[in-house]
């Protein structure tokens, strides 16, 4: 099983834009590097939120007008959420956009971050949790489903399972293609 991301193709990866959303957001995917094996840090997101309450995800969030880029946003909200200073993050690359049911247009990055304690902000975050890739690329902890959504469509939702934790939705979209770009990893052909 795989223990290290091969970040070279999420360096040269061409990211895809979304402009037709209402709203603009940025996530930060987090790679630490552990007793030798990478793990990506996730949040789970606080159970008083109106958006994805309790659901895991990545550092980020909307956009904002102090903002002077879409990067600036991500590193801005991982520096809220988990309080990584922005000067701490080894900037990767960039992941294609996405569309969220609400109306975002998210914009992934990926950077390599110290393996540090960080601070949660307790209105936002309820949890950091760091899972390990070998863990995520097993193949007992993926499954898929598809689902008829009443706005996309015929849609797969990707679901990955590791010590308790569930990683779906966006963020599950997210991981499948930076584990697809930095691993073996291959989401199954009819999905």
């Amino acid at each position: 099983m795989s223990r290290r991301l091969t970040l070279d193709p999420i360096a040269a990866h061409e990211p895809v834009g979304i402009d037709d959303q209402q709203f603009d957001a940025a996530v930060l995917a987090p790679i630490i590097d552990r007793n030798g094996e990478d793990h990506l840090l996730f949040t789970r997101r606080a159970d008083h939120l109106g958006d994805h309450p309790g659901q895991m995800s990545f550092p980020g969030g909307g956009a904002e007008s102090i903002d002077d880029s879409i990067l600036d946003t991500a590193l801005r909200e991982a520096n809220e959420e988990i309080g990584l200073d922005p000067t701490e993050a080894e900037l990767v690359g960039q992941l294609d956009d996405i569309r969220t049911v609400s109306e975002y247009a998210v914009t992934p990055f990926v950077a390599r971050v110290p393996d540090r304690e960080y601070e949660r902000d307790d209105n936002e975050v309820a949890e950091i949790v760091l899972l390990s890739l070998s863990d995520l690329l097993d193949p007992e902890n993926y499954e898929f489903d598809r689902r008829d959504h009443p706005y996309y469509g015929d849609i797969v939702v990707h679901y990955f399972h590791v010590d308790g934790y569930t990683v779906w939705g966006a963020t599950g979209r997210i991981l499948v293609q930076l584990l697809e770009l930095a691993t073996p990893f291959e989401a199954p052909a009819d999905a």
